[in-house]
């Protein structure tokens, strides 16, 4: 459209500013269901309480999202999505296996050093997502273990797929564990200290012969 002399200028920035608030507003919001689900429970939690953890109103919440399992199933999918298409970066920008399987290792343990109350949530309300919402996450997340057992077999070409699978399986229960349960005995974990600790012990179980 025209601008024409004397007229007032079109605001470009506007909708970008208001677009940009919202995706604000809608992490805030997936941020404190995580905090929220992972403390209490995802049935235990109201709209209101979410909606006050992030600094809204409860009806204001629909603005983001149909409703309380809407944002559950937002927190799980956008995690898995995120792990899956984080580990096929880590893996094509690899030289080669051993350092892909490094690359990896480091890229969960700070996945589950940065977000222990989603691992949490994942564990206990899962249940509560729609079949439809349970069956995605578990097709994204299958595919990001097949992921690491296509790394795992180049290291170990004999080996059967069905055991790489417990090793990876393996390795994610010592990864994802630790953080929560260490914090949750009263310790919060120093991430300096553990992340050597669960680099190493991983890659341990995942290359032991």
């Amino acid at each position: 459209m025209a601008t024409f002399p004397g007229s007032p200028k079109q605001d470009s920035q506007a909708p970008t500013q208001r677009s940009q608030a919202k995706e604000t507003r809608r992490k805030a919001l997936l941020a404190a269901a995580a905090g929220l689900f992972a403390a209490d429970g995802f049935n235990r939690v109201s709209l209101e309480d979410l909606g006050a953890a992030a600094g809204v109103s409860g009806p204001a919440v629909y603005r983001h999202f149909s409703g309380k399992q809407a944002v559950l199933a937002e927190l799980l999918l956008s995690v898995s999505r995120n792990l899956l298409d984080g580990g096929h970066t880590v893996v094509s920008e690899a030289s080669d296996a051993q350092s892909a399987l490094r690359g990896l290792v480091e890229f969960h343990v700070d996945f589950a050093l940065s977000n222990p109350d989603v691992i949490r949530v994942q564990d206990r309300d899962f249940s509560n997502l729609s079949a439809s919402d349970q069956a995605e996450v578990r097709t994204l997340q299958r595919n990001y273990v097949e992921l690491w057992v296509g790394v795992l077999g180049e290291l170990h070409p004999d080996a059967d797929p069905g055991e790489l699978r417990v090793r990876a399986h393996a390795a994610f229960g010592l990864i994802n564990s630790t953080p929560h349960s260490v914090r949750h005995h009263g310790r919060r974990m120093a991430v300096k200290s553990a992340r050597p600790i669960l680099e190493r012990m991983a890659l341990a179980a995942l290359t032991a012969n």
